[in-house]
């Protein structure tokens, strides 16, 4: 977390936060945990026979629900692949399945969306998605709204700041700013323009 010095995100946005969540999988008590809690909220989203990762920081997750469920497991690449077999899925799929899509992270939803998209013109259904951990913008809900699928996290960016500030890792101050970053990004980064 860096109120004062921002990331700035693959997109451009500026933001006070990078939740990385592939460090999780180097410590295995805590990947233990994951696993164990991505199994039992997956049980609502009903009976599904896949589990798909989206590409790439959704793979290991996915794998690792996939694993302690018993399924098979695919991954979803952003885009084909530009040699050998050209797969955009990989993994063994047959289209008819019941597929609930694992992502490490949804910021705006799109390419959990995307993933969704490509196993639906594969001919699956989706059970839903399921993330560690939501940033909580209106723009996630209303795409996933307007794509008629559900989708549940772990953990989001409300949780993080009460914990944060609880802990004395974040001020008053900081935790405003931090409000006001989740309600308007770009407004919030004019404070950082050259």
């Amino acid at each position: 977390m860096s109120p004062q010095n921002p990331f700035t995100w693959a997109s451009g946005l500026k933001s006070p936060i990078y939740c990385d969540n592939r460090i999780l999988l180097s410590h295995p008590n805590i990947r233990k945990d994951i696993k164990g809690f991505l199994a039992e909220t997956a049980a609502d989203f009903g009976k599904f026979n896949m589990v798909a990762g989206v590409a790439t920081a959704g793979i290991a997750h996915g794998a690792l629900l996939a694993d302690a469920l018993d399924l098979p497991f695919v991954y979803v690449r952003s885009k084909a692949k530009g040699h050998g077999r050209q797969n955009l899925i990989e993994g063994d799929l047959r289209g008819n399945e019941r597929v609930l899509v694992v992502e490490d992270l949804i910021s705006t939803g799109g390419s959990c969306l995307q993933a969704v998209q490509a196993l639906e013109t594969m001919g699956c259904t989706i059970a839903g998605v399921l993330a560690i951990f939501s940033y909580g913008f209106d723009k996630a809900k209303n795409a996933f709204e307007a794509a008629d699928c559900s989708y549940q996290t772990l953990s989001n960016y409300e949780v993080l700041l009460q914990e944060a500030l609880k802990c004395d890792y974040i001020n008053q101050n900081d935790f405003e700013s931090l409000q006001n970053w989740r309600k308007n990004p770009q407004e919030w980064a004019l404070q950082f323009a050259d």
